[in-house]
């Protein structure tokens, strides 16, 4: 057994000096029916993992992390006083939005870049990443989610999510798009406030959310039938400040406005729509 092998299979995969896998922000007013959650806010990778084979100019790009993202989730939780829980890891040590075990949970390349440290990653060592960073977030999610299922606090669930301008020589043309599954309803009012302001909204693009391709909303969302929708900005938006702050502002005047035409249309308890 090599020295790094043994080092992986200790229960120490994230030392003291490694960041926290969660980081809550915000939440000042408790009672607020926003849940933000961002599974790809952050950039960090356990220092066990090096730079997992990855120059520091890759890793900073789209396949590293949500661009931007991070910036408006913590102004959007700041305006409304909603709760944020990041996810701080680069989504190339585990996609917090895949479930374990998806083929690209762990990706070996991502957009054309190979990942040297996850190619050959073993079953043991998938798990270690697993239990280290996936379940400390998604338990924290479903914590948070209880907590305001015991008060009794109405809860809309927004999973906050960026995507890059142009893939696959493909220029996408959305400012945004508006992600949703089984349960549409929420996600459609929030595409007509969004294009009220004329800005080109994707309807389920530039990905569509599925049972299997996403996890967050599948599981939060859908399961405990709450109102969710999954938001994605395109990254050239929201690279510098100007622009997080313009898409925080936006999104704190749309989603109150959202969820008040979804209880004047559903009332303030509805069941989850049947697909």
């Amino acid at each position: 057994m090599t020295d790094k092998h043994a080092r992986l299979s200790s229960s120490s995969f994230l030392t003291p000096q490694d960041p926290s896998p969660v980081v809550v922000h915000g939440g000042a007013d408790p009672q607020s029916p926003l849940l933000l959650v961002s599974d790809h806010a952050g950039q960090a990778i356990p220092s066990v993992l090096g730079d997992l084979g990855v120059s520091e100019t890759e890793r900073a790009r789209h396949i590293g992390w949500d661009i931007g993202i991070d910036g408006v989730g913590r102004m959007l939780a700041d305006l409304t006083g909603a709760l944020l829980i990041e996810q701080s890891y680069s989504r190339l040590v585990i996609d917090c939005n895949r479930a374990p075990g998806h083929e690209t949970a762990i990706v070996t390349v991502s957009d054309g870049t190979p990942v040297p440290a996850n190619q050959d990653v073993s079953t043991t060592d998938a798990a270690l990443r697993t239990r280290a960073i996936f379940e400390p977030y998604h338990n924290r999610i479903g914590e948070e989610l209880d907590r305001r299922e015991d008060e009794g606090i109405e809860t809309f669930l927004i999973a906050l999510h960026s995507f890059t301008p142009e893939m696959q020589s493909f220029r996408r043309p959305w400012h945004c798009g508006v992600l949703h599954n089984h349960d549409p309803r929420f996600g459609r009012i929030v595409i007509d406030c969004l294009g009220e302001e004329g800005l080109t909204v994707g309807d389920n693009e530039p990905y569509e959310l599925t049972d299997t391709s996403d996890y967050t909303v599948p599981v939060h969302g859908e399961r405990r039938k709450i109102p969710h929708v999954e938001i994605e900005i395109r990254q050239d938006l929201i690279m510098a400040e100007s622009g997080q702050r313009e898409w925080a502002e936006r999104l704190a005047r749309i989603l109150p406005e959202a969820i008040k035409r979804y209880h004047e249309q559903y009332g303030s308890h509805p069941t989850t729509e049947a697909e």
